[in-house]
């Protein structure tokens, strides 16, 4: 198993990864909103312009201009703003560089012969995206035997460091050696965590036995889940919403004190939404009555103004024909029936379906099912329940990199003793 991360590098999983295009961080959050439409990862990479003076760039140079990961959260909960929603239009205007929440932190320099078990581990110490120079002698071929890279050991890392503190200074070496070695690149390749994970579903038989156990027996559950009550105000989530996974359970409480889900408030539902809608609707519903709506009837309008929404209720029983076209209109949700009367206490639950239904798997689903479902919904993460359909907890992204990990780190760990 340990061979998957040691033998194989990060240019192995740039081939077909297009150049990175940098977000200016003076866009407009309306072109923000067209950009993550567009984008096939739900976030973009939002940078500061480069010097005109400066025709070439190398790699240090590009992470000190990165600034943060964009997505549909931050700019959700932006326009959710009371003075935002009184004026839609200076809100859409508003330059990105005063929402995005700045993280350098999140983008880490790897030089394409780095260890795939070097990579993982910035990952797993906070890194979201790799950025990669598109060297012009990488051929995309595996180093089968990449511990040995221009000639010399890889005595710059420690992938079983013990401590987070030594781990980080792995990275940084590392990010010291691919400014060096591509001082005179200007073109980037970025990688994210689905692209690690479409890696690994490649080759599971090569990590077995792992993906056929369940993710109960391999601890990649995590408990510390962000919820809400589904009565709250939607808003509150704001309050409440980690950084990884973006994302805030939607539950009911039962009488033993349990949470069954109905659904989620997340980066990855309001990824392709009406967002000045959703906006509306974060402000004044329900998280019950949001979850409903944000999905069935805000989907699939990536970049429409909000009047022409179908998750707007054009209520014209006023019969003003010349409505302004900025007037926000009434956010439709009777028609979901979530605060209607039924001796069923089971009736709240059973009408989610389709799209506004949370993803789960139990407790006893395998780590190959989670990444499956995880890959296929183009989803951070997956909500998991008991055989009761109580919420336990949620699998993300660091959840399954720490699993798959750790026994290379055993192993790698073993070979240093015997040696």
């Amino acid at each position: 198993m340990a061979s998957v991360f040691l033998y194989h590098v990060v240019g192995d999983l740039t081939v077909g990864k297009p150049e990175l295009r940098e977000f200016p961080d003076t866009e407009t959050v309306a072109s923000a909103i067209r950009t993550i439409g567009d984008s096939s990862e739900g976030g973009i990479t939002v940078w500061k312009k480069r010097s005109p003076k400066s025709a070439m760039e190398n790699a240090e140079a590009r992470q000190q201009r990165f600034v943060g990961i964009l997505n549909a959260w931050d700019i959700v909960t932006f326009l959710a703003r009371e003075d935002c929603l009184a004026d839609q239009e200076k809100a859409l205007n508003t330059p990105v560089s005063e929402v995005v929440i700045p993280n350098n932190s999140a983008l880490q320099v790897v030089d394409p012969g780095t260890r795939l078990i070097d990579a993982l581990e910035m990952m797993k110490l906070g890194a979201k995206r790799l950025l990669v120079p598109k060297s012009l002698v990488w051929r995309g071929m595996s180093k089968r035997f990449s511990i040995l890279y221009n000639g010399k050991w890889l005595k710059n890392v420690d992938p079983l460091a013990g401590s987070s503190s030594n781990a980080l200074l792995s990275a940084n070496r590392l990010q010291q050696s691919s400014s060096s070695t591509s001082s005179i690149q200007d073109k980037f390749c970025c990688l994210s965590r689905e692209d690690v994970l479409r890696f690994l579903i490649n080759c599971l038989g090569a990590i077995a036995p792992l993906p056929l156990s369940s993710i109960a027996s391999l601890g990649a559950i995590n408990p510390n889940y962000c919820c809400i009550e589904a009565s709250s105000p939607a808003i509150d989530a704001i309050k409440k919403v980690p950084r990884d996974p973006c994302a805030v359970a939607v539950v009911e409480q039962t009488l033993d004190d349990r949470h069954k889900i109905l659904g989620e408030i997340s980066s990855i539902k309001l990824w392709r939404c009406d967002y000045m809608a959703a906006a509306w609707a974060l402000a004044n519903l329900s998280a019950g009555q949001f979850v409903m709506g944000v999905e069935d009837k805000f989907y699939n309008t990536v970049g429409g103004s909000h009047q022409e929404s179908s998750l707007i209720d054009g209520d014209t029983s006023s019969g003003d024909s010349g409505e302004s076209p900025n007037r926000l209109r009434r956010f439709s949700s009777r028609s979901v029936g979530f605060f209607g009367n039924s001796s069923n206490p089971n009736f709240a639950r059973s009408i989610y379906r389709g799209r506004s239904a949370p993803l789960t798997c139990k407790v006893t689903s395998s780590l190959a099912a989670v990444m499956a479902q995880m890959l296929s919904h183009r989803a951070t993460h997956v909500w998991v329940t008991d055989e009761k359909d109580d919420l336990v907890g949620a699998v993300g992204y660091a959840d399954i990199l720490t699993v798959v990990t750790r026994q290379p780190a055993t192993a790698i760990s073993d070979n240093n003793a015997a040696s």
